[in-house]
């Protein structure tokens, strides 16, 4: 029995445990003289009905398909011919892999001898066993629930302790792997980030000024053994969420203030969904947009005025991604104007200020804090954008202050040191995970000082 149906009988069974349950749940108020006699509702009764019939049914197969592939590797092994079974180790491996290929479809590593079709066809009647096994124990373990617990139905029982029991856990089991997923990110980052700086001094690589990872081919090339001071990459990160932020701050801020004090609720109702529209379109149309668009328009216009622009530039990165951003600044910071007491604003026009005055000298700073916030969670955002650079600030790691010239930024090269067949163990690509871990930190420090900034404001004004 495939996967799919028999979570779909196990789904069914649940669903008649939960009516079943509930059923007698009413069968026993009635008989006791009313619902009021009950501990919990008889829903609560069927819920966990339901519950003891999927969670112990379902643990079942979970460790089925994760032990499936080994116990069945096992025991294909054991039933091999002994020359085969005294093969070394690296060539038993191969061997039991072109097995399992061979059962699946897939593409062998060598040739296809007759006790390697004879392996795989026991490797699949095994499988087979084990999953008719498998979904009989799982199906005898759901029916057993549902009489186990249809039995212990009372008054007394309490089921509803039991559900409230049931969910927490399921909430901190899904809390501890959000937590050990994080956790392992960081340290397999960390873990291969320190592997690089075993090859390259961390002095070197934080304030070096020359940003050449691939390795050369001659002696007399620049960089024989790979440059790596990522200074330029920091830098061009830095210079287009700059250029991107000059963008969207304003015109987020801005529109921010006239959707929440200046606009009616007509208008505010068609141009605020217009203007979040702006986060919902994927990150290679703007790429597209910069490079076929902006890029070449700004080329054009400099041209015009005598100034040199490179086809690929900061300014035609940053400008589309500060497009990108304004839905963040705007919608956070009109959140939080909108959470400032009324009584301010009251306030304000009772001593005679101004709708203008009351903006710039009650609004603005009583949602500073918030407002901060919000534009530093946008910077995280500009930080960690790849596919806008990638096509319209290109892959030049030039140090430079110039938004008329093509740069870099950490994300883009995370990417490009990434992509090809170099060895995975090379200092070329153990770079990546170096640049993965300051901008790891970069971002964390960031998202830190913003949520610090506007728990500090949500304490003053809740």
């Amino acid at each position: 029995m495939i996967a799919p149906v028999l979570l779909l009988i196990l789904l069914a069974l649940s669903v008649a445990g939960f009516f079943l349950g509930r059923k007698k749940a009413s069968a026993v108020a009635k008989s006791a003289g009313g619902q009021h006699k009950l501990h919990s509702r008889p829903n609560y009764y069927g819920i966990v009905t339901g519950l003891w019939c999927c969670l112990p049914a379902f643990f079942l197969f979970l460790l089925w398909l994760i032990f499936e592939q080994r116990i069945v590797t096992s025991l294909v092994i054991a039933d091999l011919p002994p020359t085969q079974q005294q093969l070394p180790r690296e060539r038993l491996v191969l061997f039991v892999q072109d097995i399992r290929n061979l059962a699946t479809g897939n593409i062998v590593s060598g040739e296809i001898t007759p006790e390697m079709r004879d392996a795989a066809a026991h490797f699949l009647e095994l499988q087979d066993i084990g999953t008719m096994i498998t979904s009989v124990f799982v199906l005898v373990v759901a029916l057993a629930g549902i009489l186990f617990f249809y039995r212990r139905i009372t008054p007394g029982l309490r089921a509803r302790n039991q559900v409230e029991i049931v969910i927490k856990s399921l909430l901190i089991v899904c809390s501890t792997i959000a937590i050990f997923t994080t956790v392992g990110i960081v340290l397999s980052v960390l873990y291969e980030a320190i592997r690089f700086f075993r090859h390259v001094p961390v002095t070197d690589f934080l304030f070096g000024l020359e940003w050449s990872p691939q390795m050369a081919i001659r002696e007399e090339q620049v960089g024989s053994s790979g440059a790596f001071g990522a200074v330029p990459v920091f830098a061009g990160t830095l210079l287009i969420s700059a250029i991107a932020m000059m963008v969207a701050v304003p015109v987020g801020l801005l529109s921010a203030i006239f959707l929440s004090e200046y606009a009616d609720k007509k208008i505010r109702a068609v141009v605020k969904p217009l203007l979040e529209i702006l986060a919902g379109v994927p990150t290679v149309v703007y790429g597209f947009f910069a490079a076929l668009v902006v890029a070449p328009s700004i080329r054009a216009v400099g041209s015009q005025i005598g100034l040199d622009v490179s086809s690929e530039s900061a300014l035609a990165a940053g400008l589309v991604m500060g497009i990108m951003i304004i839905p963040f600044v705007s919608s956070l910071s009109d959140d939080v104007i909108n959470a400032v007491p009324q009584s301010l604003r009251d306030g304000a026009y009772s001593v005679g200020a101004t709708r203008s005055e009351t903006v710039k000298h009650v609004l603005i700073p009583a949602a500073l804090p918030g407002i901060v916030g919000g534009i530093l969670l946008a910077v995280s955002r500009a930080i960690g954008e790849t596919m806008i650079v990638v096509m319209a600030a290109g892959l030049s790691a030039n140090l430079t202050a110039n938004p008329l010239q093509a740069v870099t930024t950490v994300t883009v090269q995370i990417v490009t040191l990434l992509v090809g067949d170099q060895e995975f163990d090379s200092p070329k690509t153990l770079a990546a995970f170096a640049l993965g871990l300051v901008l790891f930190i970069g971002t964390l420090l960031l998202n830190i000082i913003a949520l610090t900034v506007v728990r500090k404001y949500r304490e003053r004004y809740e």
